[in-house]
């Protein structure tokens, strides 16, 4: 995770290395002038490479003493290395944005994760959290974004009404998601710029929204519906499917 927000161009404000982790790219004592990794094989040439790459980009890095780590992450076997960074989320949608990924109720950490790496996989313009829903530096949104919180942007949004109103005004269709009702997702025209709306787990979309229509993905099965990141997957690949076919050869 760490390596890819760097990779990504996003420069960690300070980087703490579990003792002995790095191999002693970090240097004794925690110096940070020190980018030679020595010996470090294994999993500790992939933490001394993350801190050469950490140093190079200018950031700050500390090797903590024995045991510091395992109290302060938020996990019960964290991994050894962990970052602060600067905030991500951008002002607005971008302009040249075609598919537009929204949470509009979304509450759980791991499935707003998954939309993100979704959405990175799927070639989303942008993922717009409105307000209410789940915070995306949730450290389990973090964590299940697998690294593409750094490559989407993230913009946080007003209310739901007030960030479909706008989107509608940028030209955007928005279509909601609905369990049952809708159009089959299979049948509509993905290449239209769109802007999927994605309700709570448990209640959907509320009434009265300011939608241009909604969708659903037919069940063979007796599931009452698909967990939203899932279903957000299969409406992003099937518009990306649509517009591959339309890119010329």
């Amino acid at each position: 995770m760490v390596r890819t927000g760097i990779l990504a161009g996003a420069v960690p404000e300070s980087l703490y290395v579990a003792a002995g982790a790095a191999g002693g790219a970090t240097g004794a004592g925690g110096a940070t002038g020190a980018t030679g990794a020595g010996g470090a094989t294994g999993a500790s040439s992939a933490v001394a490479e993350v801190v050469r790459l950490a140093l190079a980009a200018g950031a700050r890095v500390h090797e903590l003493a024995p045991g510091v780590i395992e109290r302060v992450a938020s996990t019960a076997t964290p991994q050894p290395v962990l970052a602060v960074f600067p905030a991500l989320d951008v002002p607005d949608v971008p302009a040249e944005a075609q598919l537009v990924v929204v949470l509009a109720d979304v509450r759980d950490p791991g499935n707003a994760g998954t939309v993100l790496r979704t959405a990175d996989a799927a070639g989303v313009g942008a993922v717009v959290v409105c307000a209410g829903a789940v915070d995306p530096y949730n450290p389990k949104t973090v964590r299940a974004s697998a690294g593409s919180l750094f490559h989407v942007p993230v913009v946080l949004g007003e209310d739901t009404a007030t960030v479909l109103r706008r989107l509608g005004l940028a030209g955007y269709r928005r279509l909601g998601t609905a369990a049952h009702g809708g159009e089959d997702y299979a049948a509509v025209d993905w290449t239209v710029r769109t802007a999927i709306v994605l309700g709570n787990e448990a209640w959907g979309l509320p009434d009265g929204l300011e939608l241009d229509g909604s969708v659903r993905i037919p069940m063979a099965g007796r599931a009452e519906s698909l967990n939203v990141g899932m279903a957000c997957a299969v409406l992003c690949f099937e518009a990306l499917r649509q517009r591959r076919s339309t890119m010329p050869r």
